[in-house]
């Protein structure tokens, strides 16, 4: 991985698309800066007594479309500049998307395998109570990311329920359905992905069918998104996790494959007729499609010169350093951006918050068809300023669209001290 800082990277992108826009460069500069950030020590007690402190954190970025949304992620890389860039991303995903949130993003410095279950409900509950002045169903609305999940959110929400003395399920997304969560939640970041990669073959003049895919990352996203876009008839002969990869030029059961992993905790062994790689090699394998599912700066500018595939769909946040899309922009490989194709977790979470606030609960059918409406409106939205502005790249014409939301939605509120 990379050493590229994502929150440099996420500045950078703002400028390439504000040469764009007519933004003021006071405007611009405030668009790049969370509006606070939240830095806070946890002391928890351990199973055996001990007291252990964990370091966590909540950025709130943007909040002029709407109150701030954002997971939070249980992982020992996270940090003060990592949780600034992904609120920053949040921002501009759920604006191109056009659904009414801002931006946050939260963590904590921690690896959750190395814990039990009862020790990681104390930190959470302990987090939750830090995050509890913060948070709510019109301020901030917090929902699961790496490592974090239904049960992590289902913890958050009684915690905040409990210590509020109230009822609200909407003031975090992501719960089981049972606690208010919503239909095709678990599966809404893959599906995104998978539109994604439909809408871009078909933009493109391709056939998704009989396409070759490697999808780096076999998580919740990578392995949603490999089914999926199976699905579509295309044939994914490579996945990865943070154990290695394995190729199969005939194509892999997507499904079996998460199952091998569920069972075993890898994706490697998987297979007689699998040859095993490394994650580098999964990534420059000759293929139509590749999908980055794992962290951010998977890609960086070196190795951008050796990736082979013809499309990029990033179902991870900020798989590519800007070096990375300055290189594959020259070599004319399309990247369609996180901030659309992973926007379903987001956009799922919002339907989420809506049937919280109605107290109705929607079909899986009804969920899935909203989703692709959004995703293919914000599809089209991203190529027409792609061809209408003469961008240089579809990230660029993404980012246009949601800074230009964003700026409308500052200006017409106006601003006082």
């Amino acid at each position: 991985m990379s050493g590229s800082n994502p929150f440099e990277n996420l500045q950078e992108q703002l400028d390439d698309a504000a040469q764009y826009l007519d933004v003021g460069e006071d405007v611009l500069e405030r668009l790049k800066h969370p509006e606070r950030v939240l830095e806070t020590t946890l002391s928890v007690e351990m199973d055996d007594g001990s007291l252990e402190t964990f370091k966590a954190f909540r950025s709130q970025f943007n909040g002029d479309r709407g109150p701030y949304k954002g997971g939070i992620r249980y992982h020992p890389d996270v940090s003060r500049d990592e949780v600034k860039a992904l609120s920053g991303w949040m921002v501009y995903k759920t604006a191109v998307a056009d659904i009414p949130y801002g931006g946050g993003k939260g963590g904590i410095v921690i690896d959750p395998d190395e814990y039990s279950d009862g020790e990681l409900e104390r930190v959470t509950r302990a987090f939750a109570t830090e995050l509890r002045p913060f948070i709510g169903v019109d301020k901030d609305v917090p929902a699961p990311d790496v490592n974090t999940g239904q049960r992590e959110m289902n913890w958050i929400k009684d915690t905040y329920e409990t210590l509020e003395n109230t009822t609200e399920p909407g003031v975090i997304t992501g719960k089981a359905p049972e606690n208010g969560g919503s239909a095709g939640r678990v599966e809404a970041t893959g599906r995104s992905t998978m539109f994604a990669a439909r809408e871009v073959f078909d933009y493109l003049g391709k056939d998704i069918e009989g396409a070759s895919v490697a999808v780096q990352g076999y998580g919740n996203a990578g392995s949603v998104a490999a089914s999926l876009i199976d699905d579509l008839g295309a044939d994914v002969v490579a996945v990865s996790d943070s154990s290695g990869a394995i190729y199969n030029s005939d194509g892999f059961d997507t499904r079996k494959v998460k199952q091998y992993k569920a069972e075993t905790g890898s994706v490697t062994g998987y297979g007689a007729a699998t040859d095993e790689l490394s994650n580098r090699d999964l990534l420059t394998l000759d293929v139509d499609l590749l999908v980055p599912a794992a962290l951010e700066n998977a890609v960086n500018g070196d190795l951008a010169r050796d990736v082979q595939a013809d499309v990029v769909v990033e179902a991870a946040n900020g798989p590519l350093t800007p070096d990375a899309d300055d290189v594959l922009t020259e070599r004319g490989v399309h990247v369609v951006p996180d901030i659309l194709a992973n926007a379903g977790g987001v956009t799922v979470s919002y339907f989420e918050w809506v049937q919280n606030r109605q107290r109705f609960q929607w079909t899986e059918a009804r969920v899935n068809d909203e989703l692709e409406a959004l995703i293919t409106d914000a599809f089209d939205a991203m190529t027409d300023a792609y061809e209408k502005n003469d961008l240089p790249n579809f990230r660029t014409a993404a980012y246009v669209v949601a800074v230009q939301r964003v700026v409308d939605a500052y200006e017409g509120s106006g601003s006082w001290p």
